[in-house]
């Protein structure tokens, strides 16, 4: 009965809606509830306004009497068919997801401030909404709205999301001066720079590492990164000058989210292979980026 349980259980963590995990809906679910909570008891009691689409639909919720988690998803819906065309279904998917949740924990969880400074309040919700951003983007989502307009340009071009988004939603801070006070757009600046830089603190995916590999199993170690990855390798004859052992050196430049992945499969292969691996600058020519 018990090996019965566990089948069925394996069962649903591994098929979630359309082939996606379950696991991954529970994160992009607790993380988009966290971004409801952190501008409702952080960010709207002080006037401080989110980032994007999300910073707008406060702006008309607190100036109309229209309910901020209602403006928001309305906002997003043309966002959503540019995304569905080149961002793919499953990421709209988990994205519509997100922004679901988050408008109806807006709607659900009262706006009241925890902290009665406004610099608190603006530090701990940007931190609080960097957190649940990154994670919402690094599980295959997005919170909608200049989320959406970012990765599509991050696609383009190599550039940390955080600080695309943060210059991205410059306008929202100017806008807000003039509809509430200057006071309220410089803590919505400071908000914004602080979810800016916890988001490329957890969403690395800009980021590149190349790695260098030493290995008498040259051939194992390829193929199990060619099983995984679509990655380029480059395989060079190597001799030990102390030894003069005969050795493969395989050179491959990843991504730093298939870092984790790249080093278990490396060491499965080849338990004693010698790994070093140093951050990439900048990568000319073509790298898949997706």
């Amino acid at each position: 009965m018990l090996t019965c349980q566990r089948r069925v259980w394996c069962f649903f963590l591994t098929i979630g809606w359309g082939g996606e995990p379950v696991n991954n809906v529970i994160v992009i679910f607790l993380a988009s509830v966290l971004v409801a909570f952190a501008y409702n008891m952080f960010l709207l009691p002080h006037n401080i306004l989110s980032s994007g689409v999300s910073g707008i639909a406060m702006m008309i919720g607190l100036k109309t009497p229209l309910n901020t988690g209602v403006v928001n998803l309305v906002l997003n819906l043309p966002l959503f068919i540019i995304g569905f065309m080149k961002l793919g279904k499953r990421f709209m998917i988990n994205t519509l997801f997100s922004v679901a949740v988050t408008s109806v924990a807006l709607i659900l969880i009262p706006i009241s401030p925890i902290s009665k400074d406004p610099i608190l309040s603006s530090v701990f919700g940007g931190v609080l909404a960097g957190i649940a951003g990154g994670l919402i983007f690094r599980f295959s989502a997005s919170a909608g709205g200049f989320d959406i307009i970012g990765l599509l340009l991050t696609r383009k071009k190599e550039f940390p999301l955080g600080n695309l988004l943060f210059m991205m939603n410059s306008a929202v801070i100017f806008v807000s001066g003039f509809l509430f006070s200057w006071d309220a757009a410089l803590y919505t600046m400071l908000s914004m720079f602080a979810t800016g830089k916890v988001i490329d603190t957890i969403h690395t995916r800009h980021l590149k590492v190349t790695l260098m590999i030493v290995t008498s199993q040259g051939d194992e170690i390829k193929n199990a990164l060619f099983s995984k990855l679509v990655r380029g390798i480059t395989v060079v004859d190597g001799e030990g000058a102390y030894t003069k052992e005969k050795r493969k050196v395989l050179f491959t430049t990843i991504s730093r989210y298939e870092l984790a992945e790249v080093k278990r499969l490396i060491k499965e292969a080849d338990p004693k292979a010698f790994v070093n691996i140093t951050e990439t600058i900048e990568v000319l020519g073509y790298f898949r980026r997706e």
